[in-house]
């Protein structure tokens, strides 16, 4: 019996509910080799898009900002909807958790079908505001169409993804988005050259890929119905409270994540102006290789805000505390090691994206980005964990006050300042980006701080 499961919870959950350190270790680690699968895949679907020129690779690189839009809505929800689940089984409240779980569903239903109302009728005019050259603008315009036709699938695998986080069950997710990558990475090189799609068999590959994955955890979740979440919407109410609880977490995440395409979409501008379209090609390539050193900070993150939700939950400020500097701690060593390789193997990592005659000219500039950019990612857990925290115990305005601060305040204005204004073109974009970052993290997590130890200081007094 489903409710049963009230007392025998599932292994996600009881991971939940137990040691921090570990169930940051058990949560995040199917996270990291899922992420990292997948961003193996855009690393290759990069690969093979590059083997068509360079305006190609502009082109995808160009569209990257509204995926991101796109991707900022769906999982923004998703992680309102699974930082809600988590306090709810920290709570040990099973009854709210399936209401959170269905409440992120629709909502997640609805903004698909919102955007793809108002975003596919004007991609074109989107790239042409940009500034992008005519012989890329059509390319952009009809590769973006396929995906943003789509959306629907691509936020359903969102809000299933945010739902078993939520509960634990994070290796569901890495097997799904294992399976959806490894396809996707098959599809590329059939789409693209056997049927001559060009950049848009990429598109089709990436959308039938993520249907797969959408038809797996519709299985999981609404007819193995193994999950600790059970959905019956027969008896499913409107819950005001819950739905607040998700839009608290869930917009602030989704105008975080759509503030760091807005970012990008003015470095863009700014790319586009000091170093045409080879300089978006360098740029866009470089970042594919840099997101690579983000993933296991991502995996993370989704440990630390189910750990600190469910620890919020339980009313326990130690164990949020102990979740969160733990998670850091293992950022940084991570990152460590991520920068030392990329720093090396630059060279060899650019020839991915340099290797045919149309490319090979960006070859020179792309290492040289990539050696820049590397050191974005030092200071990174402080700033990405310290929003994974403000996610977990509710307080995600907190957490979009962090991402604004970092992306279209410090990074904007540093790539302006010594990249258009004191005229160091490229490699001063790149620099802004980094002293940005540093700037922001460093005021995360002290932040950070204060806000636990006002916890800890709140529990105290109720104790006595």
């Amino acid at each position: 019996m489903k409710n049963s499961k009230e007392i025998n919870s599932t292994r996600g959950v009881k991971n939940l509910l137990g040691d921090p350190k570990r169930a940051i270790r058990k949560i995040s680690g199917p996270m990291i080799i899922a992420m990292l699968v997948q961003t193996l895949y855009n690393i290759v679907d990069g690969i093979w898009v590059a083997g068509l020129g360079s305006d190609r690779l502009a082109a995808v690189g160009l569209f990257f900002p509204v995926f991101m839009i796109i991707i900022s809505l769906a999982s923004g929800i998703s992680v309102g909807g699974s930082s809600a689940i988590s306090r709810k089984i920290g709570a040990k409240n099973k009854k709210l958790a399936d209401t959170a779980a269905g409440h992120t569903l629709f909502m997640g239903v609805l903004i698909a079908v919102i955007i793809t109302i108002t975003v596919l009728p004007f991609l074109r005019n989107i790239f042409l505001s940009l500034g992008a050259e005519n012989s890329v603008v059509d390319l952009v315009a009809n590769y973006g169409k396929i995906i943003v036709g789509g959306t629907i699938i691509l936020v359903f695998n969102n809000i299933a993804s945010g739902i078993l986080r939520g509960e634990g069950d994070t290796k569901r997710v890495m097997y799904a988005m294992g399976i959806g990558s490894v396809l996707n990475i098959v599809l590329d090189p059939i789409f693209i050259y056997t049927f001559n799609l060009g950049i848009n068999g990429a598109a089709w590959a990436t959308l039938v890929s993520m249907a797969v994955t959408s038809i797996l955890a519709f299985y999981w979740l609404f007819i193995k119905k193994n999950t600790y979440i059970s959905f019956n919407f027969k008896f499913l109410k409107f819950n005001n409270k819950i739905l607040k609880e998700i839009l608290r977490v869930g917009i602030p995440a989704s105008l975080a994540q759509l503030s760091m395409a807005l970012a990008i979409f003015i470095l863009n501008a700014f790319i586009v102006k000091v170093g045409g379209t080879d300089g978006v090609a360098v740029f866009t390539s470089a970042w594919r290789i840099i997101m690579l050193g983000l993933v296991p900070l991502i995996g993370i993150s989704i440990g630390v805000t189910a750990v600190t939700g469910a620890a919020f939950g339980a009313k326990n400020p130690e164990k949020l505390e102990t979740g969160y500097f733990y998670g850091i701690k293992m950022g940084f060593l991570i990152e460590a090691i991520i920068i030392s390789l990329i720093f090396v193997f630059a060279s060899q990592l650019s020839y991915l994206f340099t290797y045919s005659k149309d490319t090979v000219h960006i070859s020179g500039s792309l290492i040289k980005t990539l050696r820049q950019l590397v050191w974005f990612l030092p200071m990174v857990p402080m700033g990405m964990l310290t929003s994974a925290m403000f996610q977990g115990i509710g307080r995600g305005e907190n957490s979009l006050i962090l991402t604004i601060m970092r992306t279209l305040i410090f990074q904007v204005a540093f790539s302006w300042f010594l990249g258009i204004k004191m005229g160091y073109g490229l490699s001063g974009i790149c620099w802004g980006v980094v002293f940005g970052n540093i700037s922001a993290s460093i005021i995360s997590v002290l932040w950070g701080q204060i806000v636990i130890r006002k916890l800890k200081f709140a529990s105290t007094k109720n104790e006595d």
